[in-house]
């Protein structure tokens, strides 16, 4: 039986390469049946925000790549309530249907898993 694999993923789409690494690692999970979820954390919840201008910054947009998630079989798709409410922003206003988690549910999230990458 695969290991289950939690990424979470804590870098603005616009910051640096972690965010788009965390999703070709999600992909390319996914491709392989591994038993995957992802959690948004921190400036990461900003990847879920729809309507971003990455041209701008001459940065790829991420958004394709996170809407395949599903389709790649990555459904298990979570969100800090806090990073979402200390950046200002609303859960109904995001891009993909995510669970949303407080500190508690947090930890709890995090042992279910058999490894767990921070990107």
């Amino acid at each position: 039986m695969a290991k289950s694999l939690l990424l979470i993923t804590r870098q603005a789409p616009w910051s640096g390469p972690g965010a788009r690494e965390a999703l070709d690692i999600a992909l390319a999970g996914g491709a392989f049946d591994l038993p995957l979820g992802m959690l948004f954390l921190d400036d990461g919840v900003w990847q879920l925000v729809p309507a971003q201008q990455p041209a701008l910054l001459q940065q790829k947009d991420l958004s394709a790549n996170l809407q395949a998630l599903p389709m790649f079989g990555v459904e298990a798709l979570y969100a800090c309530n806090r990073s979402l409410f200390e950046r200002g922003l609303a859960s109904h206003s995001l891009n993909l249907p995510v669970e949303l988690l407080d500190e508690h549910a947090l930890s709890a999230l995090i042992k279910r898993y058999d490894m767990v990458m921070t990107l």
